[in-house]
């Protein structure tokens, strides 16, 4: 029974019919094909990622705690609770650069969004039509809660933006596959807001494994035990997001509350989500595509180079000019691109080519410098490039859609090349070529638990 003492806002009442309703509602076909897209992408981050170090410790991790048999861990022959295993997955969905983002809200949802719904289908040997369904509404979740909440504002006081978000979407989805009804939805969005957390320190983790779990793993796994709690008899505030405090005026005083149900139900949020096509973060996409698309334009390659100078968004230069981990150097990464004509998963994530020679040879010729000219509130991926040859001439060439983004997002092709260069090291390509034509179909699947044996390694 709704406590009388609590009233409930107009926001909140939409809002959470909207969540108890989701896994009945069929999704737009548009909207199904790209969630099947981030869903083929996601499997890849997650799988890759399993190789890495921030992966290799979350799965050592859940095998010591043991547990039921529920949920698999990618990459490895894991089962676990289903807690655990969206905990390791969703560390190792983002142990890199490598999943896909929300660039409006500068978050991350399916490393916390997918690895959560598989967990809990896995287990109820729930089908892909569910799974799909859930996914996209806690894309709509993450993004849409951190639209409502002052990114600037957070930014100032340390409080990182997309662990929220991705703790939110990965609480939405759960509760749509458990099918909790609009007053017991409300509870989860209570236990979510109480455990909020992450901060922006996060970014002087030098080993990528704390900010893998704050992005991935622990809104994947909270997000699940906010559902499961409500579920099993837990009750809690009726409307976080209206009162005194509430969860709005804690973050964000001035947050635009109405983004939360703003088109709800028309303008699905993962049709503006970014897949990285190249294995970098998200500002480097642009600078990639431009190098690659002029290299192969006019037969360059690095011995005919004299200089690069590359403009980028100016609010993204420092989080990718000169880092020290390879997929977040622009410099490195474009001087990798001249030295083999492309970047993979491999090369990007080479440690050693960051002392080679040859490398500093080309990256002391390339100068990122941020212009303001090119940043834009949707932080779309875009990039302009003058090129000094050796020869003379001045190559100049720019793009204010990067492929990935919402202007110029990849196709099933695409993304069936990127998600094969991920898995294929972990899988043999055999597997991994099956795996991904069963993620692109799957509205077809009776039980996600099938999945099982084609990620396991």
């Amino acid at each position: 029974m709704t406590n009388k003492n609590q009233p409930i806002s107009p926001l909140m009442e939409e809002l959470a019919a909207y969540m108890a309703s989701a896994g009945k509602r069929k999704l737009p076909a548009e909207v199904e094909e790209r969630a099947k897209i981030h869903l083929v992408d996601t499997f890849g981050a997650m799988i890759s990622g399993a190789r890495l170090v921030p992966g290799k410790r979350a799965a050592a991790y859940v095998k010591m705690l043991g547990g039921p048999r529920q949920a698999g861990v990618m990459g490895s022959r894991i089962v676990t609770t289903m807690m655990q295993a969206a905990l390791a997955n969703g560390t190792c969905g983002h142990a890199d650069e490598t999943d896909d983002t929300h660039p409006p809200t500068r978050s991350h949802p399916g490393c916390s969004v997918v690895p959560a719904t598989l967990a809990l289908c896995e287990h109820f040997e729930l089908s892909g039509t569910a799974m799909l369904r859930a996914m996209v509404l806690g894309y709509d979740l993450c993004a849409r809660l951190l639209l409502a909440l002052d990114n600037i504002h957070l930014l100032k006081t340390g409080h990182h933006a997309g662990s929220k978000g991705g703790l939110f979407g990965a609480a939405a989805a759960a509760g749509a596959l458990l099918k909790l009804d609009a007053h017991r939805m409300r509870h989860v969005l209570s236990y979510c807001a109480q455990q909020a957390a992450g901060s922006y320190m996060i970014h002087r983790d030098m080993e990528h494994i704390e900010k893998a779990y704050v992005i991935g793993g622990m809104p994947a796994h909270n997000g699940i035990a906010a559902a499961l709690m409500v579920k099993n008899g837990f009750t809690g505030v009726e409307d976080v997001f209206s009162g005194t405090p509430d969860f709005f005026s804690l973050y964000a005083p001035d947050a635009d509350r109405e983004a939360m149900v703003r088109g709800l139900g028309r303008d699905y949020e993962i049709l503006r989500g970014g897949i990285k096509y190249w294995p970098a973060g998200g500002p480097i996409q642009a600078p990639l595509h431009v190098l690659y698309d002029t290299m192969r334009a006019h037969g360059l390659t690095g011995r005919e180079v004299e200089r690069i100078t590359v403009r980028i968004p100016d609010k993204e230069l420092g989080i990718v000019s000169n880092r020290d981990m390879p997929d977040i150097c622009v410099q490195h990464l474009l001087a990798v691109m001249l030295l083999d004509g492309n970047v993979t998963f491999a090369s990007a994530h080479d440690y050693k080519r960051m002392s080679d020679p040859k490398v500093l040879a080309l990256r002391e010729r390339i100068t990122a410098v941020g212009a303001p000219e090119l940043t834009d509130p949707l932080r779309r991926w875009r990039c302009g490039m003058e090129i000094m040859l050796k020869d003379g001439r001045r190559l100049s060439a720019q793009t204010m859609a990067a492929k990935g983004g919402l202007e110029n997002p990849l196709t099933r092709q695409d993304a069936e090349e990127k998600t094969m260069d991920l898995v294929a090291p972990v899988l043999g390509r055999a597997r991994g070529r099956k795996l991904i034509a069963t993620l692109f179909e799957a509205q077809k699947l009776k039980s996600l638990r099938a999945l099982r044996s084609l990620y396991s390694a």
